[in-house]
């Protein structure tokens, strides 16, 4: 395997993050797995002359003091002995006593922060290697996820989700990469080429001018990256390490015959997986973008909390003993639902004070009726050409009939119960309306999932060039309800 700074740079470039400790280090026992490599014994050399050997370890360090956290982790990458330098006490504790010790007056500040370092502290500087670099980084982020944790407090009464979760991503410089890992056991690292924010969840978009061959791809991974250090300038460092989350993964292997096709143009066909995952292959079945919906509900913990190989696992709820009325069974739900493409929203209400009667319970999923066929005064339009828009460095194009769904379903303390957001695609429907005041071709759509499933039927209006929906149900599972509240449907 190649090593040096060109190898350093070369991962950086590829999207892999650079790590912290070595294998076996002092400093590598207490830290996260993603932040370990094995040592690397070469050195740097000029003209023949290992610098390490040609410069003595006093100048050595007093040069790496000038450096910064990100620069100084980078440098503890070259070789073992330059990380066995940049492990040096000293020099971390003066960016540790920089950042996190207390401010003294200003007038007072400069002495404060000399004597913060000195040798006159040798309780201090009288540690293992390594160990207020160690101390520093752990710091660091345990301060991001608090600020971000107090971003994330203010609740949205409309939709139950944070408020300010878009701002909570921009804070802690979160973004998402795809991972294609062919048979071979090689890895094709994508970072995001754009990103939509909706109302309720966040639509990433990947696409390149060279994808690896469909046939030979195994898995394709979905993931959170978020530097680990962030600048004191707040702006994110990009030399510094970077941490990983998975937050889902699938199986490529016969692709087309796994996934779901939910539409098609001249050029691409889209293949949709469960959580939001949608592929879009050219008609040569080779990869033309790849796109993931991401419901804002706990997306900034799925994106940050997990690791290169485990997802993140919520703590689980426990059950709300729930006094059902006998007559009205669960009452009080609120629904929000968002239809969109890349931008265009074709519809986004609110619908409160649903109820289901126990006598509602059919085939194991208790029945929530939204919009009712038989009342008019319900029926709502999507508004503009409904389709999935799409596009690469080099075409574009719009799927029609095909568009993304957000739901959240909030229970009747306001607490999201049915979170999702899906690519969904209206099937023409072989029966017509019967309603007299729509006469246009019927569709329908369904989405489903372990929690439950959404029936929606629209109708095509000529008069006005819009679709309209005539029906609306949401299903719950029972088994989830009585998870969720102890009880026994």
């Amino acid at each position: 395997m190649a090593t040096g700074r060109g190898w350093i740079l070369k991962q950086h470039s590829l999207g892999i993050f650079r790590p912290l400790a070595t294998a076996g280090s002092s400093s590598a026992k207490s830290l996260p797995a993603f932040l370990v490599i094995p040592p690397v014994e070469e050195n740097l050399t000029v003209a023949g002359c290992s610098i390490r050997d040609s410069l003595p370890s006093e100048i050595l360090l007093k040069i790496l003091s000038y450096l910064d956290a990100e620069s100084l982790l980078c440098t503890g990458c070259v070789n073992k002995s330059f990380y066995q330098l940049s492990n040096d006490n000293t020099i971390w504790l003066k960016i540790y006593s920089k950042s996190f010790l207390p401010k003294i007056k200003k007038w007072r500040a400069e002495s404060a922060q000399e004597s913060s370092v000195s040798l006159n502290l040798p309780e201090l500087l009288d540690r293992e290697s390594g160990y207020w670099k160690k101390e520093y980084i752990l710091k660091k982020i345990a301060v991001g996820k608090a600020d971000v944790i107090q971003v994330l407090k203010p609740i949205n009464t409309c939709t139950g989700l944070p408020l300010k979760t878009k701002e909570a991503i921009k804070i802690c410089g979160l973004r998402w990469m795809i991972i294609l890992k062919d048979r071979n056991g090689k890895e094709h690292v994508l970072d995001q080429k754009d990103i939509s924010f909706n109302e309720t969840s966040v639509t990433v978009f990947w696409y390149d001018s060279k994808w690896p061959c469909l046939e030979t791809l195994s898995s394709l991974q979905v993931c959170g990256v978020k530097p680990v250090l962030l600048g004191e300038s707040k702006v994110h460092p990009k030399n510094g390490p970077w941490q990983r989350s998975l937050i889902f993964k699938y199986e490529l292997v016969n692709l087309t015959e796994n996934a779901r096709m939910i539409g098609c143009d001249a050029l691409v066909e889209l293949y949709c997986f469960d959580q939001g995952l949608l592929v879009g292959l050219w008609k040569k079945s080779e990869i033309a973008f790849v796109m993931a919906s991401l419901h804002y509900h706990q997306l900034v913990e799925r994106s940050t909390l997990g690791s290169a190989t485990m997802r993140y696992a919520a703590a689980p709820d426990k059950a709300i003993l729930d006094d059902i009325d006998p007559e009205y069974g669960m009452h009080g739900y609120q629904l929000h639902i968002d239809i969109h493409s890349r931008g265009n929203t074709y519809m986004c209400s609110i619908f409160r004070s649903l109820f289901c009667k126990k006598g509602y319970i059919r085939n194991g999923y208790l029945r929530f009726t939204v919009i009712s066929y038989k009342n008019t005064a319900q029926h709502l339009p999507l508004v503009g050409n409904v389709g999935f828009s799409w596009r690469t460095d080099a075409l574009e194009g719009n799927v029609q009939n095909c568009f993304i769904m957000d739901v959240t379903l909030l229970d009747d303390s306001q607490k999201p119960f049915w979170c999702f957001s899906a690519p969904v695609n209206m099937v023409l429907s072989p029966k017509p309306s019967s309603l007299y005041q729509y006469l246009g071709p019927s569709y329908y759509l369904n989405h489903i999932d372990t929690t439950g499933k959404v029936h929606m039927e629209l109708v095509w209006m000529e008069e006005t060039n819009e679709y309209c929906i005539v029906n609306l149900v949401v299903y719950l599972s029972t088994q989830t309800v009585n998870n969720w509240f102890g009880t026994h449907y």
